[in-house]
């Protein structure tokens, strides 16, 4: 795994098509590409990274830092986390969030949080091979503005 910088924006948007597509979700390139510019321009906000197999980019996961209250510090969200389908069932995305955790917690992050679809079993077994742990918590959003995706897929 290695931290992204500008010049793999392209790349990023690449996997970031592949992902929601997934999902039905169709992605406004220009907002996402503003998104990852501002994104790696900024380290307060966190870090993206891409998932290297050799020579080949398997994916890439994104983290985004907030000051929380309830940690008396910094938290990380997987924001994004992506692994193409070439490349699943092989330990990447479990060793992939292990290196997440250990970089975050160097950062001074004291906890990750992830938002994971009820139905996406795969995902959650993922989630959970790396340490995270279900919360009996709802999640709840307001929209001040339209996210950079399309589509009806919850």
């Amino acid at each position: 795994m290695r931290e992204a910088g500008q010049d793999d924006v392209a790349q990023l948007l690449d996997m970031m098509e592949e992902f929601y597509a997934e999902s039905g979700y169709v992605l406004d390139r220009q907002e996402a590409r503003a998104s990852f510019e501002a994104l790696l321009g900024e380290p307060r906000l966190g870090r993206v990274w891409l998932v290297e197999q050799g020579e080949d980019v398997a994916g890439y996961v994104v983290v985004t830092l907030v000051f929380a209250m309830e940690y008396a510090g910094m938290m990380g969200v997987v924001d994004d986390f992506f692994v193409r389908p070439a490349w699943r069932g092989r330990g990447l995305g479990t060793a992939a969030l292990a290196a997440v955790r250990r970089v975050c917690a160097g950062l001074g992050v004291r906890a990750l949080r992830v938002e994971v679809g009820h139905e996406n079993a795969a995902a959650q077994a993922v989630y959970r091979s790396a340490g995270f742990e279900t919360l009996e918590r709802r999640l709840m959003a307001v929209r001040l503005e339209e996210p950079a995706r399309r589509g009806d897929a919850a």
